[in-house]
């Protein structure tokens, strides 16, 4: 019967334990950090998964259903990233916030911004065991109100009120396509000097929906708008010409005043979906079919993590060192050099163990400068019966007799009594060492 002891683990287990391990932490790192611990948005509100009539969980389907490549972000990161972006703000929404985000955006790609119009209760958990066709989400539309954005574009004037006329004319028009407004009694329409309409409703040309004329070039769009596009003068364009060179055009912003054109609300209509293809598509003008639904202003902002930013370029290069670095470690840490090493005993077996374990008590008690004396007796008491001299001699007539006998041998070396002395009287165990080598090479010049 063998008395080895065995590992219960092989080191393939123990290795598959230990990386099972640090994949499991990891992942639970990247969930925390990616916000899949934050409370999700709700359903009722007016954001890409809004279910109720306020949300636009429609138009962010149809869009995939169009093959676009959409995405909801509730972090600043994706702000900066090229693609169309969806803003869909509340009425509590600061205006500095709402110019931040877009300004963040717009010289990477192009920025579409619903306003609020609705202030919408969902429904209590009790009313779905009332009616079975209420469905989490659902929502009672309360009252419509202009947001007051003040700072954010105030050369913009924003109206709420009904559309009047008979039932034909309270349609909305716009990109070839028109359909009856949702609620015509209230209806958010906005004029400024500097938009372009895309959309109009009524008699009155109230516009719904337009872009802002900055000195950028949008071709699609400029094809949709309404109205014509003003042309500078001949002093305007002169000025121009002499001018220096201009920025780089900016991606458009359009603004959609009322938002039953592109809410659940509208999109029950095919005409409004297909108003919100159109303006898509010429927002975007050729660029990637990448559409982003912001949740930050929706009420569902969250601030990136250092983890994520982690996994997140540029910072990704970096994690990916430390990732293969850590791996390196473990995999020199698997394969050691050469089988473990057995514990010694701490008290070993035999005189030199004795002497070593003596040894070190000295030193660590820092008594070395006491050896020096008993060191310098015992080789004289050597001496003594080596070269046959009484026993009972006193130590300096013992040592003064040594001296007689190493000047008749070595008339040259130096007497023993002064190495004996110069031993004695050494407190560094440098001096110690050098006194005891002089003493030892007498010693052996008396034995030859």
């Amino acid at each position: 019967m063998s008395g080895a002891r065995t590992s219960p683990f092989s080191p393939r287990v123990a290795l598959a334990l230990v990386l099972g391990g640090a994949l499991a932490f990891i992942a639970l790192l990247w969930a925390i950090g990616s916000g899949m611990s934050d409370p999700a948005p709700q359903p009722s509100g007016a954001h890409a998964q809004g279910k109720g009539l306020v949300g636009f969980a429609a138009l962010s389907d149809y869009l995939k259903a169009r093959d676009y490549e959409v995405s909801q972000t509730r972090t600043r990161g994706p702000h900066q990233r090229g693609g169309l972006l969806v803003l869909t703000p509340l009425h509590e929404t600061k205006s500095a916030d709402l110019a931040r985000v877009i300004g963040d955006h717009r010289p990477f790609g192009p920025t579409l911004l619903i306003m609020p119009k609705w202030q919408a209760l969902p429904f209590p958990p009790t009313a779905r065991a009332i009616n079975p066709k209420i469905h989490p989400g659902f929502v009672l539309l309360n009252q419509a109100a202009a947001p007051q954005w003040k700072g954010f574009h105030d050369e913009v004037s924003v109206d709420l009120s009904a559309l009047g006329g008979a039932a034909a004319t309270r349609t909305w028009r716009g990109a070839s396509l028109s359909a009856p407004l949702p609620v015509p009694a209230t209806v958010l329409s906005g004029k400024a000097r500097d938009l372009m309409p895309l959309v109009v409703a009524g008699n009155d040309m109230r516009m719904l929906a337009g872009y802002f004329i900055d000195g950028g070039t949008y071709p699609k769009l400029d094809d949709l708008a309404l109205a014509p596009l003003p042309q500078p003068d001949e002093d305007q364009a002169a000025e121009d010409e002499t001018a220096a060179q201009p920025d780089p055009p900016r991606f458009p912003l359009i603004v959609v005043f009322d938002p039953d054109l592109l809410n659940n609300y509208g999109m029950g209509n095919a005409a409004n979906a297909q108003l919100a293809d159109q303006l898509v598509r010429a927002a975007l003008d050729g660029s990637d079919r990448h559409v982003v639904f912001d949740l930050t202003l929706a009420g569902y902002a969250r601030s990136q993590s250092l983890l994520e930013l982690a996994f997140t370029p540029p910072f990704l290069a970096a994690t990916l060192c430390l990732l293969l670095a850590a791996a390196v470690a473990l995999w020199r840490a698997y394969h050691r050099f050469g089988p473990p090493l057995l514990a010694a005993r701490s008290i070993a077996f035999g005189k030199r163990a004795l002497v070593a374990n003596a040894a070190g008590l000295l030193r660590r008690a820092k008594r070395l400068h006491l050896l020096g004396g008993p060191y310098a007796d015992a080789a004289r008491e050597r001496l003594v019966k080596a070269l046959a001299l009484p026993a009972r001699l006193e130590p300096h007539a013992a040592e003064a007799a040594i001296d007689r006998a190493l000047a008749v041998r070595a008339p040259g070396e130096a007497s023993f009594s002064d190495a004996a002395a110069a031993l004695r009287a050494a407190r560094r165990p440098r001096d110690m060492l050098r006194a005891a080598q002089r003493l030892n090479s007498l010693e052996r010049i008396l034995l030859q």
